[in-house]
């Protein structure tokens, strides 16, 4: 992964727009508000969009980009400034891309292959063989998921064999190693490797751009342990840093303004099932905030959904008596209250709990009810919230002793928060829930008392440059860029017949205006350049003049699939691309343009989108004769 992407991964285009004192409100999928750019308290025309974590002036600015083009303007550096200071800020190590590094992302591609070789192999033996009819009878009748459910996730059967996983492989021309390094291999003492997986009900582990990872598996006889089996540690599979259906549920989390937690894989496929698809699964283990930090890309707003174990006095006694800095424990789920604000606080996001009543898991919740599921989540609550309602049920808050034990452990949580309003708002509840004078609660005496039962807090850690870098959501909109560059930057000659091409079409040539990220602008201009010398060879040319900073990108877009075919075809196929980004992205300015008008009743915004829908109608019928010519 470029160092590019992971800043992007740690940076949100709409804190940055806030620290330049840019007050936004939701408009539906994206923000809008004043352009810190120029002057102007009329017309809000400076609009946000969190998903691809870019922005647009559609003002007298009338431009826009990402991250990096933000800080550009507002600071007036270059890219090789603003990327230097964001990454920075995002505590990430700014290196050239090493030789290892491509043979790395080679490796891994193949990696990943044997894994969707392992999911062809594992459905196999779920849907057509004997001994999987006992696991897809336990799926349909004991988990109430259907067939298409179970196609949709890809779940399969491992066979109870030692060796029919590695004996497969062989026969497809794996080596040992290479079963191993994907995580279905264990080593024997004496040598020699036998299955990891044996008799278990097999879910693919995927990121969240959809690329297989590793498996988790189930056990189908109740004396097996443990319940649940993840793939061990690989270059692929780092369970910190994955969510169990973070593909699917992207849309979904962005959609509903909302993303809901639950503890198994099962129970994401059955709520899924039933029509709520913004929910994901931690690998079996407590949160951390890589994980948060993942969803925060689509939302601020996350719920718990936490069984009663989990979410009940016992495990919140046990969390905050130990007051973990970070939920990192790896055996097992925890509630550790004082780790979750402290989460809530620095990625300024919005944390509920929502307890599963009767001791159900939320799959047996939607099974019973579907739309108890929705109550339930609506209900969710804030955490020192859920935390004063466990603490106060099964006990005599009449008893004085038990409200001074209350009110310490629930000021210690009140103290983390950040907001004076919040302080307030939750000490007034605790006196009410105690039926106590709230002076008691913050005088000198009893706010010191609560500070100095707190254990001392550890500094925060820096980012480690040598951790592993957090797996990036790649927007839709930077897919469709980088394949349209890649395509011109592995056959540059073709951009002189597409520019023909669009201007035949009334289009203008390609060029920077259609790219919104900075680091594909830069690239860009390196090609169009070396088309105008005779000098070098046009790759020579790039490669020579490329910026060490954009050298991972560089590599990464070089890296993509070689498109096939004749000339004529390469082009047919790289007009599409461009008519197909240009569209995409026009649609939504259109749209948003259209929105804005009406709410502000300018009229140069009127005029700017019939402009853009003519474009629009210039681009369809480009489109329609791209596709005639290609039916001749």
């Amino acid at each position: 992964m470029a160092s590019i992407d992971e800043i992007k991964s740690r940076i949100d285009i709409l804190d940055l727009a806030a620290e330049a004192g840019v007050k936004l409100r939701r408009t539906g999928r994206n923000y809008t508000g004043f352009c810190p750019f120029h002057s102007n308290t009329r017309t809000p025309a400076f609009v946000v969009w969190p998903e691809s974590g870019t922005w647009r002036c559609f003002g007298e600015c009338n431009e826009g980009g990402d991250i990096f083009k933000f800080v550009m303007k507002k600071e007036g550096l270059d890219f090789k400034e603003a990327l230097q200071r964001l990454a920075e800020k995002a505590g990430v190590t700014l290196e050239r891309l090493q030789p290892e590094k491509l043979e790395q992302k080679e490796e891994n591609q193949r990696l990943r292959n044997l894994l969707e070789d392992a999911v062809m192999f594992y459905r196999h033996q779920l849907l057509n063989t004997e001994a999987g009819k006992f696991a897809l009878t336990y799926l349909l009748e004991k988990r109430n998921l259907t067939l298409p459910t179970i196609e949709a996730f890809g779940l399969g059967y491992a066979p109870h064999s030692w060796d029919a996983t590695l004996n497969y492989f062989r026969g497809k021309h794996y080596t040992e190693q290479d079963i191993l390094d994907v995580g279905l291999l264990s080593e024997r003492e004496n040598g020699g490797y036998y299955d990891k997986f044996r008799h278990r009900v097999m879910i693919p582990i995927r990121d969240e751009n959809g690329r297989m990872t590793g498996f988790g598996g189930r056990i189908l006889d109740p004396n097996d342990i443990p319940k649940f089996m993840n793939s061990p540690q690989t270059v692929l599979f780092d369970k910190g840093r994955l969510l169990y259906g973070l593909d699917r549920a992207r849309k979904p989390i962005r959609a509903a303004d909302q993303a809901v937690i639950v503890e198994g894989y099962l129970d994401v496929i059955a709520v899924h099932q039933a029509g709520y698809e913004n929910v994901v699964s931690p690998m079996g283990t407590a949160l951390t905030e890589d994980q948060l930090r993942m969803l925060k890309r689509f939302t601020r707003k996350i719920v718990l959904a936490l069984d009663p174990d989990v979410a009940g006095q016992k495990a919140v006694l046990r969390g905050l008596d130990a007051a973990r800095e970070a939920m990192d424990r790896e055996e097992e789920h925890g509630f550790d209250a004082r780790g979750l604000l402290r989460h809530e606080s620095r990625l300024q996001a919005d944390l509920r709990v929502a307890t599963m009543p009767d001791a159900l898991d939320p799959d047996e919740i939607v099974a019973r009810e579907p739309a108890e599921w929705a109550r339930l989540i609506a209900d969710a609550k804030p955490i020192v919230e859920h935390v004063l309602d466990v603490l106060v049920s099964e006990q005599d808050v009449n008893d004085p002793k038990v409200k001074a034990e209350i009110a310490s452990r629930v000021l210690t949580l009140i103290e983390d928060l950040q907001n004076p309003v919040e302080r307030d708002s939750y000490r007034q509840m605790l006196a009410r829930r105690l039926k106590v004078d709230e002076r008691s609660l913050t005088g000198p005496k009893r706010v010191g008392e609560a500070v100095r039962r707190m254990p001392a807090r550890k500094a925060e850690p820096a980012p480690s440059p040598s951790a592993a870098p957090l797996a990036v959501p790649v927007s839709p909109f930077r897919k469709m860029e980088a394949a349209c560059l890649g395509h011109v930057l592995r056959r540059p000659d073709l951009l002189p017949r597409l520019d023909r091409r669009l201007q035949e079409s009334g289009l203008s040539a390609l060029s920077v205006a259609d790219f919104e990220y900075t680091d594909y602008q830069a690239i860009l201009l390196l090609i169009q350049g070396s088309l105008e010398q005779d000098e070098a060879d046009t790759t020579a040319f790039v490669s020579a003049r490329l910026a060490d900073e954009l050298s991972e990108t560089h590599s990464e877009l070089l890296a993509q699939p070689v498109p096939k075919g004749a000339d004529d075809r390469l082009l047919d196929e790289l007009t599409r691309q461009v008519l197909q980004m240009r569209r995409t992205v026009l649609s939504e300015s259109v749209n948003q343009l259209r929105f804005l008008a009406e709410e502000t009743h300018a009229s140069e915004l009127n005029r700017s989108a019939q402009q853009y829908a003519r474009v629009l109608q210039a681009i369809d019928q480009a489109r329609k004769r791209l596709s005639e010519y290609r039916r001749e």
